[in-house]
C-alpha cells in the first residue's frame, strides 16, 4: 500500500497508520510502547519474528490473530499482510533484504540503523524507496533528543557566527562495550559492521547533521588493543564463573550480570523460568559468560577520526571502550563563540560580550526512552506519513546516508595502516 493510498476517517482525519514489525527485540519495544499508546495514530496489525517468546509478546500486546504473525520474511512476503509501513528492528546483517523486499510491495519502511552491511545496500535502498516514490526513515535517536536539539538551535540561530571546528568523544563505557562489542551480537564485523558505524553512526550522523555540510576527507586510526587472548593476565579462566581472578577483574560477567544485575534487559526469560535462572545458565554455558580475552571478537576498541569537511569545518571524533561512563562530550568552536556540552550542562561562550549561558539537562539523565527521543522518531515517521508530509521527516534515508558513507570510508582508512617514515 503505497503512500498515495493512505486511508481517512469517514470525519475527515487521516486513520490510524497500519504498521507491520519485523524483529521484535527491544528496539521494538521502544517503538511499540508508543503505538499502543496512540491508537488514534497507529496501530500494529502484524508480526515477524523468529524467536516464539518474543513473537508471541507482541501479538500478545498489539492483540494480533496467529493469521498476523509470522516466523520468517519469506512466509510473511508470501502472503503479505495489508498495511501502510513496516518496521524493521532486525539484527543489523538483516536490515537489506527485508528493507528490498518491503519496498517491492509499496511499504513505507522505519528501519534501525545502520542502514546495511555496505555502502552499496546503503543506497540501493534508498534509489528503490525514491523510485517508488515511498519513505524510509532510519532511526538516529540524537536529532530527537532534546540536548541535542538544542546544540543544533543554538549553532543554526547564528548568534555565535560560523563553525571552524568540532570535537566529539564517544565514551562507550566499559558494560556496555564488553556486553555488546565483546561478548555480545555486534562483536564480529562481519556478522554486523565496523564498530564505529555500529555503536557511532548516531554521532556521525549528529555532526553532519549540526554542521550541514558533508565530508570531502577523512583519516582514521584504531586497533583492537586489549580484548584478545595475548592481553590475558596469569589466571583468566574461559569463563568468568570458574575464574580464579574474577573478583578483581573490572570485565568480570558474574559481577555485571548477577551481583549488580546490569544488561540483563535484552535476555529472554521463558515461560516456567527465572531472570535469576536465565543469568545463571549464560554464566555457566552461554556467550555473555565468557572472558573478554577469550571471545571471538574482532571489532577496535578504540577509534579516531578526523575530517574535513565542504566548507572547510574540521571534525575530529574519538570513540573508546576504556571509560566507566557511557555519554558524549562535544566542543564546537565558532567565529563568535563556542559550544561545550557534556550530555549533562551545554556551556556557550559568547566572545563579543563575554557571556557565559548554561543550558542544564541534568535532569533527563536516566530518564526513559531516550529523554522521549525513541518515541519521538516513531511519533515523527508515523504522522509524518498520516499526514502525506514526506519531506518534513528528520531522519529521512537521503539525509542519513552520509553518516554511513563516512564510517564506511573510516574503516577502509583506519585499515590502510599507511606508516610514515
Amino acid at each position: 500500500m503505497s503512500a498515495q493510498n493512505l486511508e481517512t476517517t469517514n470525519i475527515g482525519k487521516p486513520a490510524p497508520l497500519t504498521i507491520v514489525v519485523i524483529g521484535a527485540g527491544n528496539r521494538t519495544a521502544k517503538y511499540l510502547h508508543y503505538i499502543l499508546n496512540h491508537p488514534d495514530e497507529a496501530k500494529i496489525v502484524g508480526v515477524v519474528e523468529i524467536n516464539d517468546l518474543r513473537r508471541q509478546n507482541v501479538a500478545k500486546e498489539a492483540g494480533l490473530k496467529v493469521s498476523q504473525c509470522f516466523r520468517d520474511i519469506d512466509e510473511f512476503f508470501l502472503d503479505p499482510v495489508k498495511a501502510d509501513a513496516v518496521l524493521i528492528c532486525t539484527p543489523e546483517h538483516a536490515h537489506f533484504r527485508p528493507a528490498m523486499l518491503a519496498l517491492d510491495h509499496g511499504y513505507h519502511v522505519l528501519l534501525e540503523k545502520p542502514i546495511a552491511q555496505s555502502l552499496e545496500e546503503c543506497r540501493a535502498i534508498a534509489e528503490k524507496a525514491n523510485s517508488r516514490g515511498l519513505t524510509v526513515g532510519i532511526c538516529h535517536v540524537l536529532r530527537y533528543h532534546p540536548y541535542f536539539r538544542k546544540f543544533k538551535e543554538l549553532v543554526d540561530n547564528g548568534e555565535l557566527g560560523k563553525i571552524v571546528s568540532v570535537d566529539h568523544r564517544a565514551s562507550v563505557g566499559l558494560d556496555r562495550a564488553t556486553h555488546s562489542y565483546v561478548r555480545g551480537i555486534f562483536n564480529r564485523e562481519k556478522k554486523t559492521n565496523p564498530v564505529l558505524l555500529s555503536k557511532c553512526c548516531h554521532d556521525v550522523d549528529f555532526l553532519v547533521w549540526l554542521i550541514g555540510s558533508k565530508c570531502r576527507r577523512l583519516s582514521s586510526f584504531g586497533s583492537l588493543r586489549w580484548f584478545t587472548s595475548e592481553a590475558a593476565p596469569e589466571g583468566a579462566a574461559e569463563r568468568c564463573i570458574n575464574c580464579s581472578i574474577e573478583d578483581t577483574c573490572p570485565y568480570s560477567a558474574v559481577n555485571l550480570y548477577k551481583r549488580r544485575g546490569e544488561w540483563t534487559k535484552n535476555f529472554d526469560v521463558p515461560a516456567g523460568s527465572t531472570l535469576a535462572e536465565v543469568v545463571d545458565r549464560e554464566l555457566e554455558s552461554g556467550a555473555f559468560g565468557r572472558c573478554v580475552y577469550h571471545c571471538d571478537n574482532d571489532v577496535v576498541d578504540h577509534q579516531v577520526l578526523s575530517m574535513i569537511m565542504e566548507d572547510d569545518v574540521t571534525v575530529n571524533l574519538s570513540m573508546d571502550f576504556f571509560t566507566l561512563e557511557d555519554h558524549r562530550i562535544t566542543h564546537v568552536c565558532l567565529t563568535h563563540g563556542e559550544i561545550y556540552g557534556d550530555e549533562s550542562k551545554i556551556t556557550v561562550n559568547d566572545f563579543r560580550n563575554r557571556t557565559t549561558t548554561v543550558y542544564d539537562f541534568s535532569d533527563l539523565e536516566g530518564t526513559p526512552f531516550h529523554a522521549g527521543a525513541d518515541l519521538e522518531i516513531i511519533r515523527d515517521f508515523v504522522n509524518t506519513l498520516r499526514m502525506r508530509n514526506h519531506a518534513a521527516l528528520l531522519t529521512d534515508i537521503n539525509d542519513s546516508i552520509e553518516s554511513h558513507r563516512i564510517c564506511f570510508n573510516a574503516d577502509v582508512s583506519m585499515k590502510r595502516d599507511v606508516s610514515i617514515g
